[in-house]
């Protein structure tokens, strides 16, 4: 079984978004979406807390939450797949800016 405290979390959390979007918009069930969200959040968690502790998770773990709610009123403006992938892209690049490239 592979490790999965090795799997960079910017590419996890831009599965948690775009993957959690795209599971709601088929089956039409948003709360699936969410627990997608949750579980790649979850996984990346524990390692943003080896790499800076609690304060990382929580600056991290809000700021993939807010690009989710932001994605919603940004859809009105731009389109809900570009909303989608612009929220993600600057999630996943806040992950890997201040988490994955430190883990090198």
């Amino acid at each position: 079984m592979p490790d999965v405290t090795r799997i960079p979390t910017a590419p996890l959390l831009a599965a948690g978004l775009v993957g959690g979007f795209a599971l709601a918009q088929q089956t039409g069930v948003r709360p699936l979406g969410g627990a997608a969200m949750l579980g790649a959040n979850v996984m990346a968690a524990r390692q943003w807390y080896a790499v800076g502790g609690a304060p990382l998770v929580a600056g991290l773990s809000a700021a993939y939450w807010t690009a989710m709610g932001v994605s919603h009123p940004l859809a009105t403006k731009v389109g809900t797949w570009p909303s989608v992938l612009g929220v993600t892209a600057v999630s996943a690049g806040a992950a890997w800016l201040l988490a994955d490239r430190r883990t090198g």
